[in-house]
This record gives C-alpha cells, sequence and structure tokens, in this order.
C-alpha cells in the first residue's frame, strides 16, 4: 500500500458503521464479540444483528441501544410466516428494514457465522470481516451447510482474523489475508480478584478448597473429568459458573462437592474467582475442542489463580510451554497439579504471570484489528482506482 492510499484510509476509510452478524447474543456469556464490538463502538455506530426468534406476534424488529453508538438488533420472525418462506428471505428483508431507517450507507459487514452470508450476501459493504472466533462445524448440532457456506465466505471476505494460533494455522492457506488475533484480556478488570476478600453469598456458603470454572458448560467440558476429581478427592468443592447448553441435566455429574451456581454477570466474576484455590479448564479432547483458544485462561491468570487445564492445543502453547499453566489430562494428572498448584509460591509467579499479560490486552487486538479493516479498505479503494472502476 503506498503512502497516498495510506493517507486516504486514514482520512477517508475510517468512518463506516460496523454491522455485526452474530450466532451469540448480545445478553449471553460475555466474551470475545462483546469485547470487541464494545470498542468499535467508542468510535462509531456498531449494529450487533442476533439470531432471529421465531414466534406467533407480527414479524417486527427489536433495536436496542446498550451502550453509546451500540445497538442489538433482534429478529423476531412470525412462526407461520416462515413456514411459508425461508428464514433466509425473512432475514433479508430484515437487515433491509433496519438498514434505511437507520441510514446505513457506508458500512463493514462483520460476520461471526458463515450461517448469515445466506441473507446478506446482497449487501454493498466497504469490506467484509469474518472473525472466525471457532471451528463451528465442529461444535454439536452444527448444520451440515456450514462448511459450503464457509467457502463462500471466505471468497467474499477481505479479511480473515482467527480466534487462536491453531485456528489461524488450519486456515491460512485458504485466503491471502488471515490474521491470528487470539482472544485477549481485560486485565484490570480480573486483577481486582485479587484484592477481593469476600465470596458472594452463594459461594460463601461452600467450604474451602474451592477449584472453579466459569464459561459455557457444553460438550466442550469433560464432565467424566469433574465426576472423577469430585469422588476421589471429595474434600475438595467443585464450582461450575455459566449456563448449561446443548448438555442434558442428567449428563452432569451430580456430587455433594458439585456446585452449579449457574451464569453470572461479567461484573460479578472477579469476586468468584477471588474466592477459589485453583481455576480449572477441564475441557474434553475432541473436535469441538480442537481449535479453541479459551478466553478464560489469561482471565484466571490476571486474577491471580494457579490454573490447571488439559492439553488443548492453544493452551499448552504458549501457557503451558512457559509454565503459566499446568497440562494434565486424566483425573490423577489432575489431582496432582492441583495440589502442587495450591503449594507453589504465588508471589513469585504472579511475576511471571504479570510480564506475560502485561504484552496483551483487549485494547491492542481491537487496534491491530481496527488497522487491519482500513487497510483492506485502502486496498480496495486502490484497486478500484486503478481499474477504472
Amino acid at each position: 500500500m503506498n503512502e497516498e492510499t495510506e493517507n486516504l484510509s486514514k482520512a477517508d476509510f475510517q468512518i463506516y458503521d460496523l454491522v455485526c452478524l452474530s450466532h451469540l447474543r448480545w445478553d449471553f456469556v460475555y466474551q470475545r464479540p462483546q469485547h470487541l464490538m464494545s470498542r468499535f463502538a467508542r468510535e462509531r455506530r456498531v449494529f450487533f444483528v442476533e439470531e432471529p426468534i421465531l414466534m406467533a406476534d407480527e414479524t417486527h424488529l427489536s433495536v436496542s441501544e446498550r451502550e453509546a453508538n451500540l445497538f442489538v438488533v433482534v429478529p423476531h420472525l412470525n412462526r407461520a410466516e416462515a413456514e411459508d418462506k425461508t428464514i433466509e428471505v425473512l432475514m433479508r428483508d430484515a437487515l433491509d428494514k433496519l438498514f434505511a431507517p437507520s441510514a446505513i450507507e457506508d458500512f463493514v459487514l462483520w460476520y461471526y457465522t458463515p450461517m448469515a452470508f445466506d441473507f446478506s450476501n446482497h449487501l454493498k459493504p466497504k469490506a467484509v470481516v469474518y472473525d472466525c472466533m471457532d471451528e463451528l462445524s465442529m461444535f454439536k448440532f452444527a448444520p451440515p451447510e456450514l462448511i459450503e457456506n464457509e467457502a463462500r465466505l471466505f471468497e467474499k471476505a477481505d479479511v480473515i482474523f482467527t480466534g487462536g494460533q491453531s485456528l489461524y494455522e488450519a486456515k491460512q492457506n485458504r485466503h491471502s489475508n488471515v490474521r491470528a488475533m487470539p482472544s485477549s484480556i481485560d486485565v484490570a478488570h480480573f486483577n481486582k480478584a485479587r484484592n477481593i476478600k469476600e465470596s458472594p453469598s452463594d459461594q460463601a456458603a461452600i467450604p474451602n478448597p474451592r477449584l472453579g470454572y466459569v464459561g459455557v458448560i457444553d460438550e466442550r467440558i469433560d464432565l467424566d473429568l469433574i465426576r472423577e476429581i469430585a469422588e476421589k478427592r471429595p474434600e475438595w468443592q467443585i464450582v461450575m459458573i455459566g449456563p448449561v447448553v446443548k448438555v442434558s441435566e442428567e449428563d452432569l455429574p451430580r456430587r455433594a462437592n458439585i456446585h452449579y451456581l449457574g451464569m453470572k454477570n461479567y461484573d460479578e466474576l472477579p469476586a468468584y474467582i477471588a474466592g477459589w484455590s485453583v481455576a480449572l479448564m477441564p475441557f474434553a479432547i475432541n473436535d469441538s475442542t480442537r481449535f479453541i483458544s479459551p478466553t478464560k485462561t489469561p482471565e484466571y491468570l490476571a486474577a491471580g489463580k494457579p490454573v490447571v487445564s488439559t492439553a488443548i492445543r492453544d493452551v499448552s502453547r504458549p501457557y503451558g510451554e512457559q509454565n503459566l499453566v499446568a497440562i494434565a489430562d486424566t483425573s490423577d494428572e489432575f489431582i496432582a497439579a492441583t495440589i502442587a498448584a495450591m503449594n507453589e509460591d504465588r508471589a513469585e509467579k504472579l511475576a511471571e504471570v504479570d510480564k506475560f499479560l502485561a504484552q496483551n490486552s483487549w485494547d491492542k487486538t481491537w487496534q491491530r484489528m481496527s488497522d487491519a479493516i482500513d487497510r483492506a479498505i485502502a486496498e480496495k479503494h486502490s484497486m478500484a482506482a486503478n481499474s477504472g472502476a
């Protein structure tokens, strides 16, 4: 990109709305999309479009401003109408009805799910972004057409971000502009846990030592591992915080020392983590976890807790390699690693943790992504100008 194009990108191309098409709901677990979209909203309007809700009432859009410049858009589709037409047709109409009243003209289209491609490929954005935070095709109940849709999205996208290094390695040869953007950390938020002395009421009643997990409880969690640890060490209390998704309640391990506290607000998390002796990442080793890069890894570390995880690739490197996280797989290995973690010199370890985390933040990751989008827009402009379009 030449100097003239660089100047153009800074002067002209940074002015755009961002329309994000997501498979996750804004009010679900606060994670990568919320961190990034909130930062984009500091300098532009962001429209976060969720998947539709089928209902008996008339089809309509619900648009609510959650914070300055950030609008959550929920399409409510009439169930009978959806039977006569396809969801794609109704969603295309819904997007069109969003754009005109909101005066969305210059915009970037940001995808979290390839399944949104069918009802949005008629739009004319300044750039198309695909933030591939997970390998969704390997998740339970994934639509069979997801892989085909992703291939079409790769053809149209101007820049591809991946949620971790292993996912980058799997996608890098499929597009000329793939960038690894591993999930980051709001250090100041989770650092609060280091100075919190009292647990929330529902956790305070649970005896110590407490081993904790926070996040979605789904097919990615090794429920047998949790059950075995609880059985072998009945004096340890295992605290599970988060929504249960795609897993039957009957399949959850039930023991007197396993406590399901449900989903908590993002702002509440430091207070819960503060009351743990060790933070757990008991992920199953299966297709759905092959490419995950858990956000909770740096969050646990910033909170000052020792962490024990199964051998997830993006946890083993760099966290395991740098001895910041203990890697274990079997219940006996988990127990041994947990005992060692409880007895380690935390002051020495925290100095290493803080040095590592100083290199990483959501602000830095967001800025790199924003700059990459500006470059992509500028390059498109340059190509169009050179072709006489």
